[in-house]
């Protein structure tokens, strides 16, 4: 299963401001921005990604105020407008970010957690999306409160945790125990997101004991290691980043995406290496 890359540094690169506490929800403000994020849900549909993550990492009452459940119905239509056009059957998930910083655990709220979380849930819910994806927490605890609220509405609910930029936010021991949790608590799939490519396989390798599906959408790390960012989103980068993955996939992967610092090039060469994965027998890819 392929999802697609992200779209806050995606935005940037094609001239869309994203400013906090909005972020790349800021998007959403205005038509050309709405525009922008239709166009790279339609580019990651194109590449090969099945799965499309609609623009609500940052639509919560906390930081976008009343406009808060406007901006997730827009961004939810905008993703399933998008992917429409290219394939129907692909599928809508929505995202379920940490209420604060995703690389500031220590700001993890200790109260409110899931009232807000329940509410985002719900909302999502009744845009009908077909996952909720409670993504890139470096808190266990709020990502486990997160996901519960999503299970509790019935539409299918993954968990995707972090390690941060530094890949020290939460240890392979830390993840793994976490995804062995989560499983428990109902979650359908068990990803680790937003941590640099070339350090995600050592946390992958403890998601599968986990019990359910799992994978990996990593970030391209510093821009000096070349899989992204600076070095654009061209061929190049992408092939390196790809070569990471297969990594994850022998692993046991079977959910591949991309984050931060990736684009469509790298969602189609993901799409490439899933592909081969599929069509060999079991064993390491050559």
């Amino acid at each position: 299963m392929v999802l697609d890359g992200p779209l806050g540094t995606e935005l940037a690169a094609r001239g869309v401001a994203t400013p906090a506490p909005l972020w790349s929800a800021a998007a959403l403000l205005d038509a050309r921005g709405c525009d922008v994020v239709r166009a790279i849900h339609r580019d990651y549909a194109r590449a090969g990604a099945t799965v499309h993550t609609a623009n609500t990492f940052r639509t919560k009452r906390r930081q976008a105020g009343a406009a808060w459940a406007e901006l997730l119905a827009r961004a939810v239509s905008l993703a399933r407008e998008a992917v429409r056009e290219v394939d129907p059957r692909h599928r809508i998930a929505g995202s379920i970010a940490p209420l604060e910083d995703c690389y500031r655990p220590d700001l993890s709220p200790a109260t409110s957690a899931r009232q807000e979380h329940r509410e985002l849930a719900q909302a999502l819910a009744a845009a009908r999306v077909d996952v909720l994806l409670c993504e890139t927490f470096p808190h266990v605890g709020e990502a486990l409160v997160a996901l519960e609220e999503a299970v509790a509405t019935g539409v299918e609910a993954w968990v995707s945790f972090t390690a941060g930029p530094g890949a020290d936010l939460l240890s392979p021991e830390d993840i793994g125990a976490a995804a062995r949790e989560a499983a428990a608590r109902g979650a359908r799939a068990v990803l680790v997101n937003c941590t640099p490519a070339t350090r995600t396989l050592e946390h992958v390798e403890r998601l599968a004991a986990c019990g359910v599906p799992f994978g990996a959408y990593a970030n391209a790390g510093a821009a000096a290691e070349g899989l992204g960012w600076a070095e654009g989103q061209g061929r190049p980068s992408a092939a390196r980043y790809a070569d990471l993955a297969r990594g994850w996939i022998e692993a046991g992967a079977t959910i591949v995406g991309g984050c931060c610092g990736t684009g469509p090039a790298h969602v189609a060469a993901l799409r490439a290496l899933a592909d081969e994965a599929a069509r060999r027998p079991a064993g390491p890819l050559p």
